[in-house]
């Protein structure tokens, strides 16, 4: 009797999930004394099933963390000469440097040189730890970055000192690539490829390079490097480059520091990479051979953009384009908008970076 009568208190409690205590009259509103309503135990129960499927995953986003400064660690690490090993191609590696502002324009260019398909050749050197990682996380070893990165958010300005700081440490990288023993083009971003350049580095030359001039040569021009201009010296491009691990090569390089060094930026002069570059041809050419590229193949944005007569007396004898006359980046884009060369809207697959 005892065990029928637990068994009915039992259920009246399981059936009751706010019972009254015996001194409840029952004009008092019930009290809430249970914790484990319907909904509570219901709740329970999911949580429990919850934890039983999902707990043996419970430490992966901790090690997803891990491996993503696991990777990042092994970027950080990576040197100059790794990178060089792993991209080079019959000897050649393809450089630029780039610093976070410029990503969209080295993935235009990426495209242009995928489309010559020598895009595995291609070294990107960041100028800073964020453009290490992107590359890197979607194009695996082709990315590099030579410490001390300088200051990325002044890197850009042209004219001003951080952009003189991120120019001036082009010749030192390329410098060490040739003391590697590989040839090494080097190509500013704002530029893009119609055609495979390396068609026109012909003979042993030490050093290539082109004209930053926009006067129109003719189609046989000389490919000595030219006279000096109105303050002493060439006007040669910077830009773009290509050089062989020759003792001549390197000179014309270690040239190009020591003038880097002799003139640096200040408020007054602001100074950038391509005079020091162009005294250093100057002051080198009895003892290097020196070879200037063909104008029809490698103009000046001052001609290209702005000479379509000559454009269509030339057409189907340009290779690299470069976006130079002209300053900032809307600019810039808007200019290769206009000329059907901003490939990034239309063709970001093409690239290994993608958008």
């Amino acid at each position: 009797m005892s065990y029928f009568l637990h068994q009915r208190s039992l259920h009246n409690i399981l059936s009751n999930p706010n019972p009254t205590s015996p001194n409840d009259s029952p004009t008092d509103p019930p009290k809430s004394t249970s914790i484990f309503s319907k909904t509570t135990l219901l709740l329970l129960l999911s949580l429990l099933v919850i934890l039983g499927v999902f707990a043996p995953w419970i430490g992966t986003p901790q090690s997803l963390f891990t491996a993503s400064r696991s990777s990042q660690s092994r970027w950080k690490d990576y040197t100059l000469a790794e990178a060089a090993a792993n991209v080079a191609k019959n000897g050649t590696v393809i450089v630029c440097a780039v610093s976070q502002p410029y990503l969209p324009f080295l993935n235009n260019w990426l495209i242009s040189i995928v489309r010559q398909r020598r895009h595995e050749q291609v070294l990107v050197i960041a100028e800073d730890y964020a453009t290490l990682y992107e590359v890197n996380g979607k194009w695996p070893g082709h990315a590099v970055l030579v410490p001390p990165a300088p200051d990325a958010q002044t890197a850009h300005k042209f004219g001003s000192q951080g952009f003189f700081n991120f120019t001036s440490r082009r010749p030192r990288h390329l410098l060490q690539i040739l003391e590697l023993g590989y040839n090494v083009m080097y190509n500013d971003v704002d530029m893009v490829w119609l055609a495979d350049p390396f068609s026109y580095l012909q003979g042993k030359h030490d050093v290539y390079f082109t004209d930053d001039m926009a006067a129109v040569k003719p189609l046989n021009h000389s490919h000595d490097l030219p006279p000096p201009g109105k303050k002493g010296r060439t006007y040669i491009c910077s830009c773009m480059i290509y050089l062989r691990p020759s003792s001549g090569a390197k000179l014309v390089l270690k040239k190009w520091i020591e003038e880097l060094q002799a003139q640096p930026w200040s408020r007054a002069k602001k100074s950038n990479d391509q005079p020091a570059f162009n005294w250093a041809l100057n002051k080198t050419a009895g003892q290097v051979d020196l070879y200037l590229l063909p104008q029809a193949a490698f103009p000046t944005g001052g001609l290209y953009f702005k000479n379509q007569t000559w454009v269509q007396e030339t057409k189907g004898m340009h290779a690299i384009i470069h976006n130079n006359y002209i300053t900032g980046f809307d600019k810039k884009i808007k200019r290769f908008h206009d000329f059907g060369l901003w490939l990034v809207d239309e063709h970001a697959k093409e690239s290994p970076l993608g958008r």
